[in-house]
């Protein structure tokens, strides 16, 4: 049972007249998560309004989606973050860790293991964690890159949820997924803030729910 205090306030601002009233709230939970966590408050935002589009970056032909005017907005940013643990709970991903992908990958990350009370843990290129990895390599559409995790970050067992700003073609995400199944931990879902849905990366994702906030 979780008790809140509202106040809501009343303006009409023509006659110069402000209401404050308080209201006891009881809320019953049987999820994991802490309710305080998701559902308040409840409104709509146009997220979209609030990604800018940059044309030819980073290179010709190319509609960058720029997600740090969502991240300059206090009321966009709590509102991403408050929406994205609220699918995911909805979705029945109960994670053990949130995987943020680097690098935007660590800003919603780690915001979501805020909200949904679990630890975070960042996947990095190689060579920028200081400590013994797992590596996995995967293939571009010009070479290969690499992914890294601390051998001591998970388990077998560990209930994961991989984090990410952006899917696209889904190559960094689905080599993400392989890298923790190969540790033995369990993938319970992915979360990102845009879906770009003409690259049709969720097709080569693993069968597990999948949410985004913002389609292109």
């Amino acid at each position: 049972m979780y008790d809140f205090a509202v106040s809501l306030k009343l303006e009409l601002k023509n006659c110069q007249l402000a209401i404050y009233f308080p209201i006891n709230i009881t809320v019953y939970s049987q999820t994991r998560f802490p309710i305080s966590n998701y559902r308040f408050p409840k409104y709509f935002m146009d997220l979209k309004s609030l990604i800018r589009d940059i044309p030819d970056f980073p290179q010709p032909g190319v509609l960058f989606r720029d997600i740090t005017t969502l991240l300059q907005d206090a009321r966009g940013l709590r509102y991403t973050v408050d929406l994205l643990a609220e699918k995911c709970a909805d979705a029945g991903m109960q994670a053990d860790y949130i995987l943020g992908i680097e690098s935007r990958g660590f800003i919603f990350g780690s915001a979501l293991a805020y909200k949904l009370g679990t630890g975070f843990i960042p996947v990095r290129k190689k060579g920028k964690l200081p400590a013994a990895v797992y590596r996995i390599e995967y293939a571009l559409e010009y070479g290969t890159d690499c992914l890294e995790v601390h051998r001591d970050a998970l388990s077998p067992g560990n209930r994961v949820l991989i984090v990410d700003d952006l899917i696209a073609t889904g190559g960094t995400a689905n080599a993400t997924a392989q890298l923790i199944q190969k540790i033995g931990c369990e993938l319970v879902g992915f979360g990102f803030i845009i879906e770009l849905r003409d690259l049709r990366g969720r097709k080569i994702l693993p069968d597990v729910p999948i949410v985004s906030l913002v389609e292109y």
